[in-house]
């Protein structure tokens, strides 16, 4: 655990001050079982004795009884610090992960062929200029309404975003995952739960009225669904396909991505979530890798897969790989789907656990973006681009677009 923390760039410290806090909370709960057990002892006495003698037992029942109830705030305020301690660190980063920052990570594959736009002649535009072309986005009117980082999907756009969700449900529900509707506000302990009050924290909006979180992801809805559950060993793998309205305040990226909506405040997303046996996890993974690529594929997309390097992943990652697609005018990859292995880091926080045979334990948890949408939408405008501003629809869209192949600039 000291290298998981090393390697991640946290607190080293953390993992001594946890065992430190553990160990006052072990003895302390000797200390006071050994009390009330003495306690107990003499209460059977002191009605046998008389005189003098019931009187001392008497005067040490009552110094008992205070040292019982000191005992038993020392093991309760143990206990306390043991587990803020323990909300505090992070999942165990697997052995294989890369060591490093965000820059430090590892290619595994490369999918696809990046269009040289020079050779067809013409300069590709960004996707905020197409989408005003095809009368798609409009952030002008967003930021009137709301704020920066928000934006309006319009005509085509908002038709663009319907497609991929229903594209997106339409391959997960194929693949065996239940879709679901979740919640966009969740209460303290399903946030904490998950992960997402930690290092996270201050990425996420809270509404102070009500105690209550808006979500980042349908993850937290999805892995807080069993909380305080054991399921039955026959009933897993479990699978679910989340779409869900997202929020995040993305503190920290001032400056980062101001133009347009690859980095907004509110976005809607479609996301896979699994319960396995912890020893299936790997397996699940890979599982959850492969579909996301399946669907990067159909939308004939460019793109790669990278092994997160530890410090960049989220605390309850163990570890974690990112499909990035090609961005013409960023002339660079950017991260469209991201799946993570959080073992039995979720599942204990939040006390879900499996029973199998006789045995109860906690068991795995993972998550994997399919379509985040308005980074999906940036993808596709960029790359399926043609000269005269027009965009082709990749062929697994068409259905739910009513058969459009090409989605044409409106008149100003």
């Amino acid at each position: 655990m000291r290298a998981s923390q090393r390697a991640r760039g946290e607190d080293v410290a953390l993992v001594d001050a946890l065992l430190s806090a553990d160990e006052r909370r072990r003895s302390s709960g000797v200390r006071f079982d050994e009390l009330r057990a003495e306690q107990k002892s003499l209460g059977k006495l002191i009605p046998k004795a008389s005189g003098d003698e019931k009187a001392e037992l008497l005067d040490k029942a009552g110094r008992l009884a205070a040292d019982v109830k000191a005992a038993d705030a020392d093991r309760d305020a143990a206990a306390a610090e043991t587990q803020e301690l323990l909300l505090r660190l992070a999942n165990l980063v697997h052995p294989d992960v890369p060591v490093g920052g965000e820059e430090d990570f590892v290619t595994l594959e490369t999918h696809g062929t990046v269009r040289d736009f020079g050779a067809e002649g013409f300069v590709p535009k960004d996707h905020l200029e197409l989408g005003q072309l095809l009368g798609a986005i409009d952030v002008e009117r967003g930021a009137k309404v709301s704020g920066s980082r928000f934006y309006f999907l319009t005509g085509v756009g908002a038709l663009l975003e319907l497609a991929l969700v229903n594209a997106a449900m339409a391959q997960a529900t194929a693949a065996g995952f239940t879709p679901m509707l979740t919640p966009a506000l969740v209460r303290p302990q399903s946030m904490a739960g998950t992960g997402f009050l930690g290092q996270a924290a201050q990425d996420v909006y809270h509404l102070d009225k009500d105690d209550l979180y808006l979500v980042g992801t349908s993850e937290v809805a999805l892995a807080a669904y069993h909380m305080d559950e054991i399921i039955d060993a026959d009933r897993l793998p479990l699978r679910y396909a989340g779409f869900s309205p997202c929020f995040r305040r993305e503190a920290g990226s001032h400056g980062k991505d101001t133009r347009g909506i690859f980095r907004v405040h509110q976005f809607d997303k479609v996301e896979m979530f699994s319960y396995v046996a912890p020893e299936d996890s790997q397996a699940e993974h890979q599982r959850l890798l492969e579909w996301e690529k399946q669907w990067l594929t159909s939308l004939e997309l460019p793109f790669r897969v990278i092994d997160v390097a530890s410090g960049d992943l989220g605390s309850s990652a163990a570890r974690k790989y990112d499909c990035e697609a090609w961005i013409p005018t960023q002339g660079k990859y950017r991260e469209l789907t991201s799946t993570s292995d959080c073992t039995e880091f979720q599942s204990r926080r939040l006390s879900i656990r499996v029973r199998d045979g006789k045995q109860v334990r906690p068991l795995a948890t993972l998550n994997g973006t399919l379509c985040a949408v308005p980074r999906t939408i940036v993808a596709i405008l960029e790359n399926h681009q043609q000269a005269d501003g027009s965009v082709r629809v990749p062929e697994v869209l068409r259905p739910y677009l009513g058969g459009r192949e090409i989605l044409e600039p409106v008149a100003k």
